[in-house]
């Protein structure tokens, strides 16, 4: 009941804008119950963010326009989840410390972070989606209005030209989802994929690989018929380390397959070296996915000093 009155009143609110892409109150508890948790799940995500973007998390109070919403539509948030879930102890117990503290104490930066996060992490958990599934910027929110076949184009998706990928013989699903997302988020032009590796439409790699599929351009390709005119380099154990090696500022990274590396050919192939990651555990050894991700940052931290 308390909830009703809250959406009428904020209906009638007009004290402030309603900011970004939040809907107002009311809308937002009357769409399907599905829909209705994915889009508070992405509010209380933007919201969290916006908390880290006041630039202090100190402990000092949240100034009023540092949120794209006021505390009133915060509190009809939060109670709505609590009719929702009843039986969740983290979400009641996150909203009731919320209520309670409202009225007597300005929440904090902090304050407003943890309960974004709690709540955020109890819905992932309720509605049975890891945050992983969740966590990928939509195109329309990073690039703006271009629809999705737009985005395709090279003209539009930003990257960096004669940055590419060879991925040879990835048998996993995971990780060439991964390296495909990893590879459009770092800007690389086009993926080459060797003619075992496994199928960018496979419905895990598609999982794993968040929509990027759709954005990055990618062939198949034998590794004699790659660009003749960038440098070739590649990622395998005992090459140059990682911090001493020269990248080329355009050139085609080679990916070996998770059991074997890369093949004697590839290593052949690869005329501007060996790069390798230094390690020290135990186990010295990293997923294919993970290690391409610490390579590109490096590749992309030395052609943007080059660029200087």
């Amino acid at each position: 009941m308390y909830v009703r009155v809250l959406i009428l009143l904020h209906v009638f609110q007009s004290l402030r804008p309603v900011y970004m892409v939040m809907i107002e109150l009311f809308k937002l508890l009357r769409l399907p119950p599905t829909q209705k948790i994915r889009k508070i799940i992405k509010i209380l995500e933007f919201l969290e963010t916006e908390c880290g973007e006041s630039g202090d998390i100190t402990g000092s109070c949240l100034p009023p326009a540092a949120l794209s919403c006021d505390t009133f539509y915060i509190e009809g948030l939060c109670r709505h989840l609590t009719e929702l879930y009843p039986a969740d102890a983290a979400i009641t117990s996150a909203v009731n410390a919320y209520l309670s503290s409202a009225d007597s104490a300005p929440y904090t930066t902090t304050n407003y972070r943890t309960l974004f996060n709690t709540l955020r992490h109890a819905l992932y958990r309720q509605s049975g989606v890891q945050p992983s599934e969740w966590d990928l910027i939509t195109p329309g929110m990073r690039y703006g209005t271009q629809t999705a076949t737009q985005l395709n184009s090279p003209a539009v998706r930003p990257f960096y030209a004669g940055m590419y990928v060879y991925a040879e013989d990835i048998r996993a699903p995971f990780n060439l989802g991964s390296i495909f997302r990893t590879a459009e988020a770092f800007g690389v032009e086009k993926l080459f994929l060797s003619e075992h590796c496994v199928s960018p439409e496979q419905s895990r790699t598609q999982r794993s690989a968040m929509g990027c599929t759709d954005f990055l351009p990618w062939e198949r390709c034998p590794l004699t018929s790659l660009p003749n005119r960038y440098p070739i380099f590649a990622l395998e154990t005992g090459g140059t380390p990682i911090t001493d090696f020269n990248f080329p500022p355009q050139g085609i990274l080679l990916l070996g397959s998770e059991e074997l590396g890369l093949s004697a050919g590839a290593l052949r192939a690869a005329s501007a070296g060996i790069v390798s990651i230094p390690m020290k555990g135990i186990k010295a050894s990293l997923n294919v996915a993970v290690a391409f991700g610490i390579v590109m940052q490096y590749w992309i931290a030395s052609r943007n000093s080059c660029v200087r």
